[in-house]
């Protein structure tokens, strides 16, 4: 996107982050209200298996999932404050290392009223963020790992280590040449007590969970751009990147969303 195109919520009403629930109907939401509607706050009696693992992604209506290597074109300011809300609700934050990279992550919340409201419930002010490095390739630069208010959880197949960068690391290690998503995560949830994981991306990890049945829901906001480019240039990746998955998992569309011209969709995985 050009720098100077302008969003296409760009003049909104102040109200305009309210989410118009269409199905089920009901009034409009804000984020942080939407999530408590939802009991993502709720967290099981007894530990699970493994975590429950949500996506959140946003696309263009053509699929696109980043616009010049980011996500960050593709929003808006409703779908800005659902992922807010979203990772506040979760116990963890699970990405892979080139988003990492690509969206130089910092705090995982820097909102100070979601923080007061994660303590309230019992909860650390923010959410474990949880990289998916397979080779340990991650940039000293990114401020996430400078962040001495941080803790992160390093997944990985590597026996290597980072250097000391600030933030509090930790690393789930699965032996083999390449990292095993299901054990690591499942790990996650016995170690760091981690019981509701969201994920974020890249494409990549999306499609590995997807295809690994370690998915549970889905959300995905589908913004009002037209970008088109070819996935195969490796520069107009959809929300999901690789092989393709056959047969196709299905989804049962569990709730539909508008706010302005953004429609967020919320699916269960399996059908």
């Amino acid at each position: 996107m050009a720098s100077g195109t302008p969003s296409p919520d760009a003049g909104a009403s102040p109200d305009a982050t309210a989410l118009r629930v269409l199905e089920p109907a009901g009034q409009p939401l804000a984020a942080a209200a939407l999530t408590e509607q939802l009991g993502l706050w709720d967290r099981p009696s007894e530990p699970p298996v493994r975590p429950r693992v949500l996506l959140n992604m946003v696309e263009t209506a053509d699929g696109r999932a980043t616009l010049s290597g980011r996500s960050g074109p593709v929003s808006g300011a409703a779908d800005r404050e659902l992922f807010h809300a979203l990772r506040a609700s979760c116990d963890g934050v699970l990405v892979g290392a080139g988003t990492v990279r690509a969206e130089h992550y910092g705090r995982m919340l820097r909102d100070e009223s979601l923080q007061a409201l994660r303590e309230r419930r019992g909860m650390p002010p923010e959410p474990t963020a949880c990289i998916v490095s397979g080779r340990l390739v991650l940039g000293e630069e990114i401020p996430l790992l400078r962040n001495p208010e941080a803790r992160v959880v390093v997944l990985t197949a590597s026996e290597a280590s980072l250097p000391e960068l600030g933030a509090q690391i930790d690393y789930v290690r699965t032996p083999g040449p390449q990292l095993d998503l299901a054990a690591a995560i499942a790990e996650l949830g016995a170690r760091f007590s981690i019981a509701t994981l969201m994920c974020e991306g890249g494409p990549h990890l999306a499609r590995e969970l997807l295809a690994a049945a370690l998915l549970d829901e889905i959300f995905l906001t589908v913004s009002p751009l037209l970008a088109g480019g070819e996935p195969s240039s490796g520069e107009a990746l959809r929300i999901l990147a690789g092989a393709e998955i056959d047969p196709p998992v299905g989804l049962r569309l569990l709730g539909t969303m508008s706010a302005g011209s953004y429609l967020f969709l919320r699916y269960a995985v399996g059908g």
